[in-house]
């Protein structure tokens, strides 16, 4: 058992390398630069292409709001939320849910967890739940280092250092299931779902504890799927099964002068990971 079913597809992850040779080697040969090989690699043409193409992979969230956005028109359409709206901050990506039950919910859209945007985060004090919501397009990326590098090394160290409540943590996105990321949940075809362009399986639901631990309380364990409305209706919407979903505990305690955290990831009644008791420190 892992922190995320899904793993790196390493025949692409080699592709990719492969690729990226490639492109070192004979990038020279491409366009109508009028320079000659040496005098290419020395003009740092090619290096500021590169860079400025990673920019703007990295920069824009297009993608990934079409995907989150018919993600929760699908929602709404179905009846498992009453309604969805943009915050009035659009730039962070933020988006407000109107739950069913007449509660409020807020959604912090990510790129990939093991990046510093996971760190800056704020829980609106009208928010009845919050929710982070990572959508890594990347298909070069590994999801289980994604996974444990959000929850454990970032999130937690901020939620506890700022006494920053997450009530759950989404990992679902446009390229799962995809040749760069299969999917086991898609080995039963029937449990994908069309949304718009995209074709996915369920998501991965990680469940977080309701308090932030302290020396007084030093151990705190993941609320229960009913208790967190908006994730309830992820789960129901999109084929979930309740064997699925991940739940997240965290402890602390003293060394010294230093606060220390562990955090243990819970999916169908056995541990998928757990941390060494690892020093508090915001990275």
């Amino acid at each position: 058992m892992s922190v995320i079913p899904c793993e790196q597809n390493k025949g692409l992850r080699d592709q990719i390398e492969r690729f990226a040779e490639v492109l070192k080697t004979e990038a020279h040969r491409l366009g109508n630069h009028g320079l000659d090989e040496r005098d290419f690699y020395n003009s740092g043409l090619f290096r500021g292409a590169v860079e400025r193409v990673r920019g703007q992979f990295s920069a824009t969230m297009r993608g990934k709001r079409e995907f989150a956005q018919h993600a929760l028109n699908h929602m709404e359409d179905g009846g498992f939320i009453a309604g969805w709206d943009l915050t009035d901050d659009a730039n962070r990506n933020d988006y407000i849910v109107r739950l069913n039950s007449g509660r409020t919910a807020v959604i912090d859209l990510k790129g990939c967890l093991d990046g510093n945007n996971t760190n800056i985060f704020e829980r609106p004090a009208s928010a009845d739940e919050f929710i982070i919501w990572s959508i890594c397009s990347n298909p070069g990326a590994d999801p289980r280092r994604n996974a444990w590098s959000g929850i454990h090394t970032r999130l937690s160290a901020e939620m506890i250092s700022r006494n920053q409540r997450v009530d759950g943590v989404v990992l679902w996105d446009m390229v799962c299931g995809t040749i760069g990321r299969p999917c086991p949940k898609l080995s039963n075809p029937s449990r994908a779902t069309d949304l718009g362009p995209f074709r996915t399986p369920p998501p991965c639901i990680y469940l977080l504890p309701a308090t932030i631990p302290s020396l007084a309380e030093p151990h705190v364990v993941a609320q229960g799927l009913a208790n967190v409305e908006l994730l309830a209706a992820f789960h129901a919407c999109f084929h979930g099964q309740d064997n699925e979903i991940y739940q997240v505990d965290f402890s602390v305690s003293q060394s010294g002068d230093q606060l220390m955290r562990q955090t243990t990831v819970r999916r169908a009644a056995g541990v998928a990971q757990i941390s060494e008791m690892t020093a508090l420190r915001r990275v």
